[in-house]
Formats: C-alpha cells, sequence, structure tokens
C-alpha cells in the first residue's frame, strides 16, 4: 500500500478532496431546487468532521484501495451533516463548535436535515456491486452507520449533553461519556467501516472501531470545551489510540492513519482541524 500526496496536501486533505469530488458527483443544484439547493449547500458548507476520512484511512490500512470506501465515507460525511444541521439551525439556543451562515429558514434547515439521512442510506445501497461481491460488506456498514446515529450513538450524546449542561457543565465524567457517543460513536463507525470494506479480519475491525472510538471522544472534547480545559485526559487518549495501532498493525504502515489524531495536538495556528 504506497499513499501518495502532493508535497503541500495532507493525507487527511487528500482524502476529504475525493470524498468532496464523490459528493459533487451525486448532489447536484436540479428540480425541484427548492430541495437540492439547501441540500447542496449544507453538504459542502458544514465544518467537515475526521470521522469520513478515517473510514478511508482504516479500508487503506488493512489493505483495501480508497474507491471502495468513498461511497461510505460520502455517507457518513451527510449523516454529519444532518445531525450538525439539527443542532445549528437559525435561533438554536445551544451551537457547539464552529458554525456556518445560515442561507435557509430553520423549517427548511430542518426538513433538509431529514432528508439527507435517508440518502445517505440510499448512497450506500447503490454502492452494492455483484462485481465486486460487496452487497454483505455493504449491508455490514447500513447497519454500523444507523446505529453510530441512532438512539445508541449520537442521538444518546445529543440528550446527555443537554443533561450535561442543565447540571451546570461540572461533571467530567459525563462530558467524557457525551463526548465518546456524540463524536466518538460515528469516528468508531468510520474507522470499521473502511476496514469491513477493505476486508479487513474481525480484530482489524475491532482494533479500529477502538481507534477510531479514541479519536472522535477527542475531537468531541475540542469541540466542545477546548484543547486546554482537558489536556492531560486528551493525551492519555491519545496514548491509548496509538497503543491500538501498534499492537494491532505492527510492521504496517499506520503513520498516515495515525496523523488523523497528531493534526489535534498541533497548534491552531498550523491545523485547519479547528
Amino acid at each position: 500500500m504506497v499513499v501518495e500526496m502532493g508535497r503541500d496536501q495532507s493525507y487527511r486533505a487528500s482524502i476529504e478532496s475525493e470524498i468532496e469530488a464523490h459528493l459533487k458527483k451525486v448532489i447536484s443544484i436540479k428540480p425541484p431546487e427548492s430541495v437540492f439547493e439547501p441540500m447542496h449547500y449544507l453538504t459542502f458548507a458544514t465544518p467537515k468532521s475526521t470521522a469520513p476520512a478515517l473510514c478511508v484511512a482504516a479500508c487503506e490500512l488493512v489493505g483495501g484501495e480508497r474507491a471502495q470506501a468513498l461511497a461510505a465515507a460520502s455517507a457518513i460525511h451527510l449523516m454529519h451533516v444532518a445531525t450538525y444541521t439539527h443542532q445549528h439551525m437559525h435561533g438554536s439556543g445551544t451551537k457547539p463548535g464552529p458554525t456556518i451562515d445560515h442561507k435557509f429558514g430553520p423549517n427548511i434547515e430542518l426538513l433538509t436535515g431529514d432528508g439527507i439521512m435517508p440518502f445517505a442510506i440510499e448512497l450506500l445501497a447503490k454502492a452494492m456491486s455483484p462485481a465486486r461481491e460487496n452487497s454483505d460488506k455493504i449491508l455490514r456498514v447500513i447497519t454500523e452507520v444507523t446505529r453510530a446515529v441512532g438512539l445508541q450513538g449520537l442521538l444518546e450524546g445529543q440528550f446527555r449533553a443537554v443533561e450535561w449542561t442543565q447540571s451546570g457543565n461540572g461533571d467530567e465524567e459525563m462530558l467524557e461519556y457525551v463526548c465518546k457517543k456524540k463524536e466518538g460513536e460515528i469516528h468508531a463507525c468510520g474507522a470499521a467501516c473502511g476496514a469491513i470494506l477493505g476486508d479487513g479480519n474481525d480484530e482489524e475491525v475491532e482494533s479500529l472501531r477502538n481507534y477510531g472510538l479514541y479519536v472522535g471522544t477527542i475531537q468531541g472534547m475540542i469541540n466542545g470545551v477546548g484543547r486546554n480545559n482537558y489536556n492531560n485526559r486528551m493525551e492519555e487518549l491519545r496514548i491509548s489510540a496509538m497503543k491500538e495501532l501498534q499492537t494491532r498493525f505492527k510492521g504496517k504502515k499506520v503513520r498516515p492513519i495515525a496523523s488523523l489524531i497528531e493534526e489535534s495536538f498541533v497548534p491552531p495556528s498550523q491545523s485547519n482541524l479547528l
């Protein structure tokens, strides 16, 4: 497996450019424009999550080709867009993390977010190919994605975030649990899906799932409360994530996928991650 990048292009940026190109092929502004224009805008204006890039990186780590994971990575991005849209609607009281300009009213944003979720599943279903014999893998991925954004994952995290805010934001264990559910689960899903599509074995899938959970939890802490508030705990999570890679993938090229977590620990002036 060889990862080729331009001198000034990071591994993550190279993946995200291909995901964006894939999405532009399937999401265009067409009739009825009242439906597709807000969908197109929100898809490409929403700040990116690391989870889609992690999906592709995991696929490549276990020996798969980047193209095998692009549909899943795109679907994960769309799920992120939908949940981000619901959390950041115009007039919403709480807007964690970076925000975007609101070109459409809250009713349109709500309906668009609702419409993006089934479109993401449709995108995955269309990735089934008899020639590739990947139907079983795609079905596993659909299950992974729906579970990660459902009541056992991201939605539970949103509920717990409300409870944490109402409690006065003082419970550190609750904060970490919220970050684990809101960001950790979708990152774990991304990594596991990539490994599944890249034909990784069960041990590789679970190891990368654990790695993704650590990465996402760190991202949640940074986006929710800032790096300086929980630096020590985030460093502990980073060490655990790296151990997960080094233990399972000895001798393999882990540097590209490891860079997805390392970017979180550079000063903001040197990274566009935050």
